[in-house]
């Protein structure tokens, strides 16, 4: 069977896969009358409704802080009740203990270096990336999309399918070393998106809920804010759990739950401080990596499967239990083949990695493979684990058992190499480094080795992760605090940073971020021209040397670093938005309406560039052009005081009065905004 062509763009073609996709790399499985998932059996019946399918991702919460994988110090009852009619994993792992890149691999069902999101921010998923999204949509479905965290906003690419994608952040006025501290809370991700099936998506529906409330900092709401008080981290999931439950109580309420395939899925976990790492993305130990899944498929009965999967299985389940081709990019396995008599697939490898330290701090990135019940780690000092007898990675097998830690680094080359694009041949990176990523290592000064490795321009191997922990996390300590407004207290820990690694450029640019915030300019510009001296090819030392001359009024200078972070990142809107704000105070109109239109070209719903655009409409009596503008400002940003105004204004010289008089009032019930750097003409 071949499948059509996708709606958007040339995407890969597809075929029909019933049997397993092995992560070994056949693509295509034997089509078996009655399907059979692991643990558990499944018939589909064609002439039945379509399952709707729902997706819960919950962000950052480890597999054994759940009470259906054996935790008894957290409620979680909707969950366990999920877990009762699920197939439940027992040993799911992620692809990368990062949200962008592990969510990209559950939704497409590919590794990291097919997908090319290795990180978080400064990835995108490419448009020719195949979707589940947009299989279930070229399948019927309607397919919606509510999120707890904006980095997971479109302009990352997961959008890429969905019908609704409510990423609504407001990030105007948030320091992008604050982004990932952003968080709408579940209980309004969970109304927005109880509000989309209210209003009744056409049948079959796809609906992915993401909660990112068990992410740092945790701040769990009452009551478990106080009954949690001392594990506000537990605190979070219990906050959670009722929020899954309000969506299993609507489903159950509108008979649609019995058949709805629903999968619950974390991205990664969260160390919690073991092997020295608070948090996630340093390390590949199973603390980031194992995480909670579960798949309840209609009449399917509930069993626990055992054997060892990724997240990148899950997209080629959920399109076999629907009978739906599954493209040829997908490279993970489906787990609806047979444990009931019929063959198994024998063991699988799986993959992870992370590229964190590599693309943040100049130090190794870190690359596994988990092999019956063996786990590698490939690090300038490799390390090799029996996780059946030591689950908690503490003895590292490597000098005892250097044959097969020499088996499985062999393996984790075969691995990367087989997903790896046949380009990144060609660009010199031997099949072990994707051309995405390897044009990010280039840039930023790095060689790659034919054997897959990563060095400093001078061929130097670097620096182990494990040796540089303390750093890490007192680097993140000073980021925590800075967060917070603890400006002088992250200075401090920023100092002892340095003294153990005084060249760090992450450290030596929170600190200028620092100075910044406390508005010593004198002291942020001498750290920012610091980090330009060790990264020249660096746009964010760029854009704040720009917004703190503007605010001294250098404007030449200022002027001059927007287009130098212009150049160096051609989709930075803010800096963008900063040039044209430049080309008003020196008087170049012409110059700063190309700016602020390439801002809006950037970002869309940039609401203050539609303002300062409509000001500039204003001051040359295009009147229809301002009203158009600026009405897209407030429609935008209805909190927006500037923006109502300006709008205000511009119906008044259109001979609008009574529209005139409605927005001038709404603006003088406002609040002011925060002063950003936007003159007024």
């Amino acid at each position: 069977m071949q499948c059509e062509q996708m709606q958007q763009g040339r995407k890969a073609n597809c075929a029909t896969v019933s049997g397993r996709v092995f992560v070994a790399g056949a693509f295509a499985g034997w089509v078996y009358a009655i399907l059979f998932v692991v643990g558990f059996t499944i018939k589909v019946h064609a002439a039945e409704t379509k399952p709707n399918v729902i997706i819960i991702t919950i962000d950052t919460v480890r597999a054994d802080h759940l009470g259906c994988y054996g935790y008894a110090l957290v409620q979680t009852p909707n969950i366990n009740g999920l877990a009762h009619s699920s197939a439940r994993f027992s040993h799911a792992f992620s692809t990368v203990p990062l949200t962008l890149p592990a969510h990209a691999s559950l939704f497409t069902g590919s590794f990291p270096m097919a997908t090319g999101v290795h990180d978080f921010a400064t990835n995108t998923l490419p448009s020719s990336a195949v979707t589940l999204a947009e299989v279930l949509r070229q399948n019927g479905y309607a397919t919606g999309a509510f999120l707890g965290s904006p980095v997971l906003d479109a302009r990352y690419g997961l959008n890429q399918g969905f019908d609704t994608y409510f990423d609504h952040f407001d990030l105007r006025h948030v320091d992008e070393d604050k982004a990932d501290v952003v968080k709408r809370p579940g209980d309004k991700v969970m109304d927005e998106a109880l509000g989309w099936l209210k209003r009744g998506p056409r049948q079959p529906f796809f609906l992915w809920v993401h909660l990112y409330d068990a992410h740092y900092p945790y701040q769990p709401p009452e009551p478990f804010a106080t009954r949690y008080k001392t594990r506000p981290y537990d605190g979070e999931i219990a906050f959670v759990d009722v929020q899954v439950g309000r969506l299993l109580s609507f489903l159950k309420e509108k008979g649609s739950f019995a058949n709805s395939l629903v999968v619950l899925a974390s991205d990664h976990g969260e160390s919690l401080g073991d092997h020295g790492e608070q948090k996630h993305g340093f390390f590949i130990y199973d603390s980031t990596l194992h995480v909670p899944l579960l798949i309840k498929v209609p009449r399917a009965t509930p069993r626990v499967i055992g054997e060892d999967i990724s997240l990148v299985d899950v997209m080629p389940t959920i399109l076999q239990a629907l009978q739906i081709p599954t493209p040829l990019t997908v490279q993970g396995r489906s787990l609806l083949s047979g444990s009931l008599g019929r063959p198994g697939s024998g063991s699988s490898d799986v993959y992870a990695e992370t590229f964190l330290p590599l693309l943040h701090f100049s130090w190794s990135q870190l690359r596994a493979l988990r092999w019956k019940g063996l786990k590698y780690i490939e690090a300038p000092h490799p390390e090799l684990y029996d996780t059946v007898a030591d689950p908690h990675e503490t003895k590292n097998l490597l000098e005892t058992r250097p044959a097969v830690a020499q088996v499985m680094r062999n393996r984790l080359s075969n691995i990367v190499r087989r997903y790896t694009s046949v380009s990144s041949e060609e660009a010199g990176g031997k099949g072990l480094t994707d051309p995405a990523l390897l044009d990010r290592l280039h840039a930023l000064g790095y060689v790659t080795t034919p054997a897959g490795t990563v060095a400093d321009a001078s061929g130097k191997q670097l620096p182990d992760p494990k040796d540089r922990v303390q750093v890490y996390e007192l680097f993140w300590q000073a980021m925590a605090d800075g967060q917070q407004g603890r400006y002088e207290e992250s200075l401090r820990k920023l100092g002892e940073a340095q003294k153990l690694e005084p060249d760090s450029l992450p450290v030596l640019l929170l600190a200028a971020l620092d100075h910044f915030q406390m508005r010593d300019f004198p002291q942020s510009i001498q750290l920012f021209n610091r980090t330009l001296e060790l990264k020249p090819k660096f746009a964010q030392p760029h854009y704040y040397l720009g917004v703190m001359y503007a605010q001294t009024s250098n404007n030449e200078a200022a002027m001059e670093h927007f287009k130098k972070a212009l150049e160096l990142e051609p989709t930075n809107f803010t800096a963008a938005f900063g040039l044209g704000s430049t080309y008003l105070r020196l008087k170049r109109v012409d110059e700063a309406a190309s700016a602020f239109q390439e801002a809006i070209k950037l970002h869309p719903d940039y609401a203050e560039a539609y303002t300062a655009l409509g000001e500039i409409y204003l001051y040359q009596k295009r009147i229809d052009d301002a009203v158009r503008v600026l009405e897209r400002a407030v429609a935008i940003a209805p909190q927006m005081k500037q923006a109502h105004y300006r709008l205000g204004h511009a119906y008044e010289a259109k001979g609008l009065h009574a529209q005139a008089q409605e927005e001038l009032d709404r603006a003088n019930s406002l609040p002011p905004m925060a002063p950003k750097d936007v003159p007024n003409q």
